[in-house]
């Protein structure tokens, strides 16, 4: 099985809008962290699209080793 790249160390604060969907990259090789470029193809990985339920600010995850994909959970600390 395919891991993802650990793209980065740390999340990403995004400010999302209620009702947009964003495409989250899970495997770690977008150069438009942390969003899907495409990067991924070739590959077993698919991005992962969420709607924000609100206006607000996320923290989503550039390690890809979090447990509550897209959002980031601490497992970067674990790296």
């Amino acid at each position: 099985m395919e891991k993802p790249i650990i793209a980065g160390k740390e999340p990403i604060a995004v400010d999302v809008k209620k009702g947009e969907t964003y495409y989250w990259c899970s495997c770690g090789r977008s150069g438009k962290q942390p969003f899907c470029d495409g990067s991924h193809k070739g590959t077993s990985f698919e991005p992962l699209a969420f709607t924000a339920e609100k206006d607000e600010t996320v923290y989503l995850c550039t390690c890809k080793q979090t447990k509550n994909p897209p959002y980031c959970d601490g497992s970067h600390k674990n790296l």
